[in-house]
């Protein structure tokens, strides 16, 4: 992911920032506990696409 992309992502639907985890290829939002998928270096930024985070990973976050 290119770094000044990621400064100027945020949630869609809250506006909150993102954190990036690179491993899983995700982009998490912690207010919203959702995260969405970055598909070929392309993040998918649809909440309806979005995957809802278990309690156990928000802790982890």
């Amino acid at each position: 992911m290119d770094a000044k992309l990621l400064e100027i992502l945020v949630c869609p639907l809250c506006k909150s920032p993102l954190i990036y985890r690179k491993a899983e290829q995700e982009l998490i939002c912690k207010a919203d506990k959702l995260a969405y998928a970055i598909k070929d270096g392309i993040p998918v930024m649809l909440a309806d696409e979005a995957r809802k985070l278990s309690p156990e990973e928000i802790e982890k976050l």
